[in-house]
């Protein structure tokens, strides 16, 4: 088991010079960012830089985990990034990125296709799908509740319209994701093995993907609206990014958790003044048993935006 408390420190002193910045370049190889106004912005203040540095340090050896954040005032270009750039397992992130593949590829008429399903194809965790069996959904309805209720069975009949895990990967890369993979299905995907490329992404690329299909134009005004209203009315999200921003603030996010104390939460936020900002925070621990820590994401989001703004 890695000990993160000991290493932490030295990583936090070559992190500082880059947290906080004008651009979000952190040397992964991850998608190409959308433009902005980012590339020409000045860099924030060496004191700031420092700060945020040992601030999310502080809160990664609080919480004895390996923290990775990615933020980005849309309005200002300013970034916070923390480890940006490393590899972590998404788990049920992806669930909002196979979506809005969806919602761009899917017609109105097949949006309310039905798609049948039997009892043998429910997952452990199928709060929705279960009441349904028999019947069937439309497609709209599975897209909510693998987005809004976290459905795995309902994120695995998204995959099969998508052509399976590699059909997403393909589509992502479609749009300059290099850096984001889907290998396995729900809750496979979600062993978070250290070490294991497989279902794994970047903070940085999940909050590019997210900014793309909630704020860019790789989905028409209609769709971008329904992504939004969707990720807007995630019931998972409470005690993550939602509980780490100012009241009045308005959040859309899809929340993962999985093995080795893994915990996730990547959001648009919608600030009461001001640009939207794109916040990621990944997390994981060094066991295989551990459990996650929900106020990790809380207390990482309120030091990055403290840092950010």
């Amino acid at each position: 088991m890695i000990s993160y408390r000991t290493a932490i420190p030295a990583v936090a002193l070559v992190l500082a010079s880059g947290l906080v910045s004008g651009c979000a370049g952190s040397g992964d190889t991850g998608p190409a960012r959308p433009s902005s106004s980012a590339a020409s912005a000045p860099a924030g203040p060496a004191a700031s830089r420092d700060r945020a540095a040992k601030d999310l340090a502080q809160v990664e050896r609080r919480y004895h985990s390996r923290l990775g954040v990615y933020m980005l005032d849309t309005g200002t270009g300013r970034t916070v990034t923390y480890r940006a750039g490393e590899r972590f397992a998404h788990a049920s992130t992806f669930k909002a990125l196979a979506a809005a593949v969806l919602l761009k590829r899917s017609t109105d008429d097949e949006l309310n296709r039905v798609i049948n399903y039997r009892a043998s194809d429910l997952e452990d965790y199928a709060p929705i799908t279960k009441r349904h069996v028999g019947e069937g959904m439309t497609l709209r309805d599975l897209l909510k509740a693998a987005v809004q209720y976290s459905d795995n069975t309902a994120a695995n009949l998204l995959l099969d319209q998508l052509g399976g895990p590699a059909g997403l990967q393909k589509a992502l890369r479609g749009m300059g994701d290099r850096t984001t993979r889907t290998d396995r299905t729900e809750p496979a995907l979600n062993e978070a093995k250290p070490g294991d490329p497989r279902d794994t992404s970047t903070p940085r690329a999940l909050g590019t993907d997210l900014r793309r299909f909630v704020l860019g134009d790789v989905l028409p005004e209609g769709r971008r609206q329904l992504l939004t209203h969707v990720l807007r009315g995630n019931t998972t999200g409470g005690p993550y990014i939602r509980a780490g921003v100012p009241s009045g603030w308005k959040v859309g996010d899809k929340t993962g958790n999985g093995g080795y104390g893994t915990r996730n939460d990547i959001a648009i936020v919608w600030p009461a003044s001001g640009s939207p900002i794109v916040v990621a925070v990944l997390s994981d621990r060094g066991s295989k048993d551990a459990a996650s820590d929900d106020a990790l994401i809380k207390d990482a989001t309120k030091t990055g935006l403290a840092a950010l703004r």
